[in-house]
Parts: C-alpha cells; sequence; structure tokens
C-alpha cells in the first residue's frame, strides 16, 4: 500500500502538486496553533491601528522546518563550480544552459559569464550577457571562442522537447561535440549530469552512467578532478574514479556527476 501512494504521489508531482506536503499543511494541530497564534496577536494590538489586518495567508509548514536547505544536486554543484571558477580567473567564461538563480548568479557576483540557452530571458543583469541560441546548431563564431564553458544540469535535457527543443534522441552527444568546438585547446569543461543507472526518464531527463560518460569524455578530454553528490543530498569532493566506483555509480540511482575536464 504504502508503495501505492509513494508511486501515486510521484505522479502528482510531475503535474505539481505535492500531496504530502499538503496533507502536512492540513494538519488539525498546525491549523489550531494558526488560530492561537492569530488570537495571540489580534490582543496584543488591541486597539492600535499601526497595521492593519489585511487578507489571510496562511503558512502552516514553517515551524518546525530547518533554517534552510544546504544538500542537493544544484546547491553543491552551484557553489563548487563557482569556486573553481573564481580561483581559476579565465579570460572568458561561456555558460550552456545551466540555472540562472543559481550557478550563474554565483558567478556574475564576482565576473562577467557569458549564458547560452534555447530559452529567452528578458531580464539585464550587470555581469551576464545573453545569447539566445541553439546549441545543437552551433553558430560558426562560438568556434574556438573561450578558454572556460560550463553546463551544468542541462546536457541531460537536450533532444527531449521539455524546454522546447527539437527531439533528438542523440541530442546530448551533439551538445558535448559542440562544447568541445567552442572550447580552446587546455581550456577547462565544468560539467555535470545526473549518475545512475543508465536511463531515460522521458522526458524530463537522461541519467548517465559513470562508465558511459567516461568513455565518451576521454577522446577528447582529460579528467582533472570528478566529485559527486549522492541521493541524499550530500556532497563529495575530489573522489577517485575506480574502477568499483565506475560499476557501481558509487551507488547512486540518481546523484550528480560533477566533472572538470581540460580539453586536450
Amino acid at each position: 500500500m504504502r508503495k501505492i501512494i509513494r508511486k501515486a504521489n510521484k505522479t502528482l508531482l510531475h503535474y505539481g502538486f505535492d500531496a504530502k506536503k499538503f496533507l502536512n499543511a492540513i494538519n488539525p494541530k498546525k491549523k489550531g496553533l494558526f488560530y492561537t497564534d492569530l488570537e495571540e496577536l489580534k490582543r496584543q494590538k488591541g486597539s492600535d491601528r499601526t497595521f492593519d489586518f489585511g487578507d489571510m495567508y496562511p503558512i502552516l509548514k514553517d515551524k518546525n522546518d530547518e533554517g534552510g536547505t544546504m544538500s542537493g544536486h544544484y546547491f553543491h554543484q552551484d557553489l563548487y563550480v563557482a569556486r573553481l571558477i573564481n580561483l581559476a580567473n579565465p579570460k572568458k567564461h561561456l555558460d550552456i544552459g545551466s540555472r540562472t538563480d543559481g550557478f550563474i548568479a554565483h558567478v556574475a557576483s564576482f565576473r562577467e559569464v557569458e549564458l547560452i540557452d534555447i530559452r529567452p530571458i528578458k531580464s539585464k543583469v550587470k555581469n551576464i550577457c545573453f545569447r539566445k541560441a541553439d546549441l545543437l546548431e552551433l553558430p560558426s563564431d562560438l568556434i574556438d571562442y573561450c578558454d572556460s564553458i560550463s553546463s551544468l544540469h542541462a546536457i541531460e535535457h537536450f533532444g527531449l522537447g521539455r524546454y522546447g527543443d527539437p527531439i533528438d534522441y542523440f541530442g546530448y552527444l551533439k551538445a558535448i561535440s559542440n562544447i568541445t568546438k567552442i572550447l580552446r585547446s587546455g581550456g577547462r569543461f565544468y560539467f555535470a549530469v545526473p549518475i545512475g543507472p543508465q536511463r531515460i526518464e522521458f522526458n524530463a531527463h537522461r541519467v548517465f552512467s559513470l562508465e558511459y560518460l567516461i568513455n565518451i569524455l576521454s577522446e577528447n578530454y582529460e579528467i582533472n578532478s570528478f566529485s559527486y553528490v549522492d541521493d541524499k543530498g550530500d556532497f563529495f569532493e575530489n573522489t577517485e574514479l575506480t574502477k568499483d566506483n565506475m560499476e557501481s555509480n558509487l551507488g547512486c540511482r540518481y546523484g550528480c556527476g560533477i566533472f572538470i575536464l581540460i580539453k586536450k
């Protein structure tokens, strides 16, 4: 029964509804606390008119939550790679499709970063130069363009249509090939994708096995370092890619592999 409930909730999550959070939020105990707090605030207010009450806006789940979340794929990869780019201080850094409110924001806080995405971005932000382009159709002016490039949690989506891109089963290979053309010899490629048993979870993403990734990357790149985030959301920096680690995908079902690559 629990397995059926978990599967149902996972399906609902795909449509933006988290049943677990909803049931937790309408817990009678939490609703009771909400009204208790409201009555206490009204009592303290008394006849004071500094603040009148507006519409009710019940937030019922924050009382027992932690002060913040410092785990997971995006938190660790964004912070880690931004730190490495700051230390490397490349002449020109280009990003392909990484998260703007995470990684791009981190990098833009200390240097200029160029961003390519298939989707439009209307906002104008200091230190962020945006260009709308489809990486599967590489513009000729981007060949041998920069000495540093990143793509974090993006290439697994190429060709699955999720972001309005054309369906292309081999889209991820074309993306990696074009990134190789963009990057100058000796340049660094900061690359992160989901790792685990290899599969497509359509239309969300691909998940890559470590053996397969190393096989397709080794032709044009040397692996400078490898780090990963496990299924629990914990970060492991500079992990050795032993045969056992590769075969087991470090025990990940849906982890995040973070490669620092040097173009040959």
